[in-house]
C-alpha cells in the first residue's frame, strides 16, 4: 500500500479549519487536521508546496519514519506551522492504520486505561451574577469541571467572554481588533469572582481559571495564592512561558496548580517545566505539538514527573483534532482534563464522528481509526474567511501579551 494522493481542505463553518486527507492506492483514506488559529493559509501553502510532494508513494504504516522524516529531514526544525502540518499528516496515518486493522486508534495506543475522558467547559460572562447562572448551566449538563472567565470592572472587553456564551471565538474580524488591559483591576477582580463560585456550588466542582500570559511571575504568584482558598484545579498560562525560570518563582509563592503549554510545539518547550516539576499540567494539543505520535512522547515524559495531561481542546481545533486528542486522552495513564469547547452545528456537519458526550465525558469512537471524516461537499458550501485574533493593549496604549 502506498500513499497516491494528499489533499488539503480549508474551510469555514462558522471558523476557518484546514484538513488534510490521505487517499492511498488502496482506496484507505485518513484524515488530520493542521488549523493554526489566525495563520492558517500559512499551514495550508506549507502542507501543499513542501510536504504533499514528499509523501507521495510513501508506505503508510511507517508513521514512526514519516514522522522524523518530516522533522529531521526539514532542517528547519519546530515552530507552529511546521509542526501543525507534521501533526495533520501524522493524525491521517494513525487513521489509516487503525482502518485497515480494524480496530479504534485508541486500541493501537495500548488500550483505555479509564471509562471516559473528563472534559471541562467554558463559563464566562461579564458580570459575576451571570457567570454564576452559566457554571450552572453547564453543571445541569453534567459536567465536573468548569473554566471561570468574567469581565473586569472598567475595561470594556476582556479574554474569555464573548457575545457567544457556548460557541466564543476570538478570532472573529479580518484584520485584528485592540482590546484593553489592566492587571491591577484584573487581580483586584478575579479572587472575589471564585469566592461567590465556590460558595454557589460547593468544594466538589473542579475549577479553573485562564491568565492567558498576562502577568509578571510575582503577579501570577500573588494571584495564586489569592485564589488558594477556592482550591483551583489549575490556573492556566499565568506568564507567558519563554521565560521559564519564571515558574519557579511562582512556586516560592503558591500551591495553586500551574497549566501551560497550548502554544508549545515540540517536547523541548516543556522538558525543563517537566523535569524541574514547575506544572502540574502540561496542555500541548494534538495539532500543535506534531500529532499523536510525538504528543504520546511528551505525556509518557511527563507522567515521570507526576504532571498530568491538560491537552488544549478550543474550537480552534477541528473535530477531527478533538476526535484524536480523545483516543491519547482514553489510553495514557497520567491524564488529567480535556477542553471541549462545543462546535457549532455547521462544524459538526462538515466533519461527522461518532465520539460523544455523557455524563462529564467525552467517549472516542469504537469504530476503526479516527472515527471522524470531512465532508468535502459540505466544506465546499463554505469557503476561507480571514480572520485574526485580537491585540492587547494597556491602558495606556502600550502592547501586552494577548
Amino acid at each position: 500500500m502506498r500513499i497516491a494522493e494528499a489533499r488539503v481542505i480549508v474551510t469555514c463553518p462558522g471558523r476557518n479549519f484546514v484538513t488534510l486527507k490521505i487517499i492511498t492506492d488502496e482506496g484507505a483514506t485518513g484524515v488530520g487536521d493542521a488549523t493554526l488559529n489566525g495563520r492558517e493559509l500559512a499551514v495550508a501553502s506549507y502542507l501543499r508546496e513542501h510536504v504533499v510532494p514528499a509523501l507521495l508513494g510513501r508506505d503508510p504504516a511507517m508513521i514512526e519514519d514519516t514522522w522524523q522524516y518530516l522533522y529531521q529531514g526539514a532542517y528547519w526544525r519546530r515552530g507552529p506551522v511546521t509542526m501543525s502540518a507534521i501533526a495533520a499528516v501524522d493524525m491521517a496515518l494513525w487513521d489509516i492504520k487503525g482502518k485497515v486493522a480494524g480496530l479504534p486508534v485508541y486500541q493501537l495506543l495500548g488500550g483505555r486505561s479509564r471509562a471516559g475522558v473528563t472534559v471541562y467547559g467554558h463559563a464566562n460572562a461579564e458580570t459575576v451574577d451571570e457567570v454564576l447562572v452559566e457554571v450552572g448551566r453547564y453543571v445541569d449538563m453534567g459536567y465536573r469541571a468548569v473554566r471561570v472567565q468574567t469581565g473586569v470592572p472598567g475595561l470594556t472587553t476582556t479574554y474569555g467572554v464573548g457575545g457567544d456564551r457556548m460557541f466564543y471565538e476570538p478570532a472573529d474580524a479580518a484584520i485584528a481588533t485592540e482590546v484593553e488591559w489592566s492587571t491591577e483591576r484584573y487581580l483586584a477582580a478575579v479572587p472575589p469572582v471564585f469566592a461567590r463560585v465556590r460558595d454557589e456550588f460547593g468544594p466538589h466542582l473542579r475549577l479553573l481559571h485562564d491568565v492567558h500570559h498576562r502577568l509578571t511571575p510575582i503577579e501570577a504568584a500573588r494571584l495564586g495564592r489569592s485564589l488558594e482558598p477556592y482550591a483551583l484545579t489549575w490556573l492556566e498560562d499565568p506568564v507567558r512561558a519563554e521565560l521559564q525560570e519564571g515558574f519557579r518563582l511562582i512556586r516560592q509563592h503558591t500551591t495553586t496548580p500551574l497549566a501551560v503549554g497550548e502554544v508549545f510545539n515540540t517536547i523541548w518547550d516543556c522538558q525543563r517545566l517537566i523535569s524541574e516539576q514547575l506544572i502540574d499540567y502540561i496542555r500541548t494539543s494534538v495539532v500543535h505539538a506534531g500529532g499523536l505520535t510525538h504528543l504520546r512522547r511528551i505525556f509518557d515524559f511527563a507522567s515521570l514527573y507526576h504532571v498530568r495531561s491538560g491537552s488544549h481542546g478550543a474550537t480552534d481545533l477541528s473535530p477531527v483534532s478533538l476526535a484524536a486528542a480523545l483516543h491519547l486522552d482514553i489510553s495514557i495513564p497520567n491524564f488529567g482534563l480535556q477542553e471541549y469547547m462545543r462546535h457549532t452545528r455547521a462544524t459538526d456537519t462538515a466533519f461527522p464522528h461518532t465520539y460523544r458526550f455523557e455524563a462529564g465525558y467525552l467517549h472516542p469512537a469504537e469504530e476503526p481509526g479516527l472515527g471522524v471524516d470531512l465532508d468535502e461537499q459540505v466544506a465546499a458550501q463554505y469557503p476561507y474567511q480571514p480572520a485574526a485574533l485580537p491585540v492587547n493593549r494597556l491602558e495606556d496604549r502600550t502592547i501586552h501579551s494577548w
